[in-house]
């Protein structure tokens, strides 16, 4: 199926269109391994930023190992996606108890939260291993210049790709062909209003010439969204606010958080009435659309918490990391 013009001029474009990145041009494979994270589920212009802070903060491997789980936690706040960040956490210590950053491929996806992609991005930028990285990006491209609609979300359909790019794939330069397929699909083969009239493909697109450039990639509907109500209740007395840590099994592991009511149980007694602040606040994540009310409550002696509250110095919250929807809580509340 792979065509001998395909690769050459995606490596032609990219010569003269690379995006200019800070983790572009390095060997380093942890400083590539935070940015591939990052990325993951964050726009580049937003995951700059974040990439710089959290190098700041850990600039190697084992500071990284060594740091708390709050600390990481923190440093992530706002991206959204905390697994990933655990994950990291939990792989960093792998790395140092190994003694040596995994070299291969196949060692790289023995880490957690290291999967196929992940391991082929950091295998091929920094070790020059020739192993073709699959993203959305990837898919896009491949799906439109050679007409595949096979479901991109099916155990064929990944395989199918996966086989294809590889294909592509020259063996002396697998770090610019990766870096060349991911610029060229967010920035010219993009999802909505591509840029066909400057694309150094289109003569020979297939999804162009046959007007299907707005249906490619397919992909198979099959998740189904969740609504949950939550109501927040910020409790603040001489100074503290009551909170508590997300156990594991549900969204915002790690993370902090008021007092939660989920469902429609009522309010507990605080020994003084809560204010509403904000009703049917809409959160939404990959899976779910979260629906939040917001109170506060200003009781003048410690009322009694549930189990798993405590209290915190309100002047001490920003070295707890909060989800975003909390946030929005204490930005209104203030």
């Amino acid at each position: 199926m792979a065509d001998t013009c395909f690769t050459p001029t995606i490596l032609k474009w990219f010569t003269t269109h690379a995006r200019e990145l800070p983790w572009r041009g390095i060997t380093d494979p942890y400083r590539i391994w935070v940015s591939e994270v990052i990325l993951q589920q964050t726009r580049i212009d937003q995951g700059r930023d974040y990439w710089y802070r959290f190098i700041e903060q850990f600039p190697t491997v084992e500071a990284l190992a060594t740091a708390s789980e709050d600390d990481v936690l923190r440093q992530w706040q706002g991206l959204g996606y905390y697994s990933r960040a655990r994950n990291m956490h939990a792989a960093a210590r792998q790395i140092v108890e190994l003694g040596h950053f995994p070299d291969t491929y196949e060692q790289l996806k023995q880490l957690k939260g290291v999967g196929d992609y992940t391991a082929a991005a950091i295998a091929s930028l920094a070790f020059g291993e020739p192993v073709a990285t699959v993203d959305g990006n990837v898919y896009r491209v491949l799906a439109r210049y050679y007409g595949l609609d096979t479901p991109i979300n099916t155990t064929q359909g990944k395989h199918l790709f996966q086989q294809l790019a590889q294909s592509l794939l020259p063996i002396d330069q697998p770090a610019a062909f990766n870096q060349a397929m991911m610029d060229f699909g967010a920035t010219c083969c993009m999802p909505r209003n591509p840029h066909c009239d400057a694309c150094p493909l289109a003569v020979s697109c297939d999804a162009l010439r046959n007007a299907t450039v707005d249906k490619l990639p397919v992909k198979n509907k099959n998740v189904k969204i969740t609504t949950r109500h939550f109501s927040y209740v910020l409790v603040c007395c001489n100074g503290m606010v009551a909170m508590r840590r997300r156990e594991a099994g549900d969204i915002w592991q790690g993370l902090w958080e008021p007092l939660l009511i989920e469902g429609d149980a009522p309010l507990p007694d605080l020994g003084c009435p809560a204010r509403l602040v904000a009703s049917g606040v809409r959160h939404v994540l990959t899976h779910r659309v979260i629906i939040a009310d917001f109170y506060c409550a200003f009781p003048d002696v410690y009322p009694a918490l549930p189990k798993g509250y405590k209290w915190i110095k309100r002047t001490q919250l920003t070295h707890y990391a909060l989800p975003r929807l909390v946030e929005r809580l204490f930005e209104m509340v203030e």
